[in-house]
């Protein structure tokens, strides 16, 4: 299980890469100058929630591996359009998680039956497919947890720049307690019903897994 920090730290940088890179095309080069828009961890990784986290999650036989880095820095101030532009930064990260993750369901559908057509002994192909279902697992759950819209996660950023600006700003009076609120997700129920779409998207995933393996 070891093998599988290494896929979400990657998947992690290039969450945030994927914002700094939408950030550059909006006008804004403050990740860029930062040095933040690279696949090299160093300038990524949070002490906290890219080694403590996972590491924790792994050891306590959580299902669910996650983590994060630090967030790209952007500045709206060099946004041509702030509102359509905050929405696209925003958003890119869970895209490219998504995109991610179809590219893990891709190379299991090439690799495995290249595996044993290669004779690879059972316990090897059993490996690579569990390092790349568990690169698709953690992507899908990556993209869709920081789509819910509370704070800091990219999902309130994008909800807050979709809201009409009245309620916008009565939205942005809880970011001060969106750690307590997210807190909460994690001892209640509520997070399975948030991981419902991690559910049918990766079903839809195995499907296709077994048609092709």
């Amino acid at each position: 299980k070891l093998l599988f920090i290494p896929i979400l730290i990657f998947s992690v940088i290039v969450h945030e890469c994927a914002h700094g890179i939408a950030a550059l095309r909006a006008g804004d080069p403050t990740a860029k100058m930062m040095g933040r828009i690279t696949l090299n961890p160093v300038p990524h990784i949070d002490l906290f929630g890219s080694v403590i986290i996972p590491a924790f999650l792994l050891l306590s036989g959580s299902p669910i591996l996650f983590g994060y880095a630090k967030p790209v820095p952007v500045n709206p101030r060099y946004f041509r359009n702030p509102r359509r532009d905050e929405i696209t930064v925003s958003f890119a990260g869970p895209a490219a998680n998504l995109i991610l993750s179809f590219l893990f369901l891709i190379l299991a559908v090439i690799l495995v039956p290249l595996a044993r057509t290669l004779h690879f002994s059972t316990a090897l192909i059993q490996l690579l497919l569990d390092v790349l279902n568990s690169g698709i697992l953690i992507n899908l759950v990556l993209a869709f947890f920081n789509l819910i819209p509370i704070p800091p996660l990219d999902g309130s950023h994008i909800l807050e720049n979709v809201l009409p600006p009245r309620y916008a700003q009565y939205f942005a009076m809880i970011r001060p307690y969106g750690f307590f609120i997210l807190i909460l997700l994690f001892v209640t129920p509520l997070l399975d019903v948030i991981y419902i779409p991690v559910k049918i998207v990766y079903a839809i995933y195995v499907t296709i897994l077994r048609i092709f393996i």
